[in-house]
């Protein structure tokens, strides 16, 4: 498979960034690891807590791995900063477990992107936190945010 261009290209500004950052949610939101792996390079490196992914096949499998396990995953992503080729992001998810415990978890993710716009290198820090079904605050149905629903900063998260 050839690596494509993804728009929005770098160098990023603010309206860019926060359009790549979005589309990303959008993508994680399908929970289709297919589609996804199509966003990094066909070499692209990864770090996911502690875990070690490089190219599309292992983020593939590493993609099927997580939903299997984190299931009725929801996620919002929120710009933290740009510059050039690379974009800092914020973001939550809430998912919960086949026994039903639900979690929020909170992380941090750095990207590089290449001139194509696809990203070549991504390192996640995540942690979670187990919560209460009444402390959820993600009830869309599964797959894209809609638009008028609050961002993080918005929920106070």
């Amino acid at each position: 498979m050839t690596d494509e261009s993804k728009p929005p290209l770098p160098p990023f500004d603010q309206e860019a960034a926060v359009k790549k950052v979005r589309l990303a949610e959008d993508a994680w939101n399908s929970r289709d690891p297919e589609r996804i792996s199509l966003a990094y390079t066909s070499d692209s490196q990864w770090r996911n807590r502690s875990e070690f992914v490089s190219g599309r096949q292992e983020i593939v499998a590493f993609l099927q791995r997580k939903w299997d396990k984190e299931l009725d995953y929801r996620l919002i992503k929120e710009l933290w900063v740009t510059s050039g080729n690379r974009i800092a992001v914020r973001f939550a998810y809430e998912w919960h477990d086949s026994a039903g415990h639900w979690f929020r978890s909170y992380g941090n993710e750095n990207w590089e992107f290449t001139e194509a716009g696809l990203m070549k290198r991504r390192i996640a820090s995540i942690n979670d936190l187990p919560i209460k079904d009444s402390e959820r605050k993600y009830h869309w149905p599964l797959g894209r945010r809609p638009d008028d629903h609050p961002s993080l900063s918005e929920l106070g998260l």
